[in-house]
């Protein structure tokens, strides 16, 4: 699934398509994600996830959307990349994949995007509300995040790429792990899990 890009930077995406012999043998867009797992008083509230993307993909979205030069994304440049390069990945739950219990949790919609440019670098941050109430026993709950099509290749960050917000009344534990199981892409890719337990704290 192809992440869109402006209407200037089409035009070089399909040349660019058009002179490779491969073009759809590897990914054209690269992801370093972060997530931050969100607890309120009940349980789990949702995920913040962090989008850090590579540095000829965020250079197109500047060149197309930083439309006074300033190396910056003001508001009102934030809410054009939300209406036409993020909002259509509703149709493929924004790259994320959730299960509760082993059962899918189709990821509807998100809160709170937001853009910005660092250093060249594009970053996407959200919020994807996924409401579990905490119990006595370990709830558990997985979460990846990929295009199931590899036009877009999503890495977990090497440097924390799993922090907590909240939580202090529950005993967590997480891990991250390839799933096998469950190959994507013609079965060569294994999609990379966030593996996530908790439960209220005894005592």
């Amino acid at each position: 699934m192809k992440l869109r890009f402006g209407r200037y930077t089409v035009l070089t995406v399909i040349l660019v398509l058009t002179l490779s012999s491969v073009s759809i043998s590897h990914p054209h867009v690269f992801i370093v994600n972060r997530l931050t797992v969100v607890f309120d008083d009940q349980g789990l509230a949702g995920i913040q996830a962090k989008w850090i993307f590579d540095e000829f993909f965020s250079s197109m979205i500047a060149g197309d959307y930083d439309r006074n030069h300033n190396g910056k994304l003001e508001n009102s440049e934030v809410n054009i990349i939300k209406k036409e390069a993020f909002s259509y990945l509703a149709e493929y739950q924004y790259f994320t994949f959730i299960k509760i219990e082993g059962k899918p949790f189709k990821v509807k919609y998100i809160r709170d995007f937001s853009a910005s440019l660092t250093k060249g670098k594009l970053t996407y941050e959200f919020f994807i509300p996924c409401h579990v109430n905490a119990t006595v026993a370990y709830k558990a709950l997985t979460i990846s995040q990929h295009d199931p099509t590899y036009y877009t290749a999503v890495f977990f960050a090497d440097n924390r790429p799993v922090s907590y917000e909240g939580g202090s009344g529950f005993e967590t534990t997480y891990d991250i792990a390839e799933n096998r199981k469950e190959s994507y892409y013609f079965g060569m890719i294994h999609p990379i899990e966030l593996i996530l337990k908790f439960r209220v704290k005894n005592g």
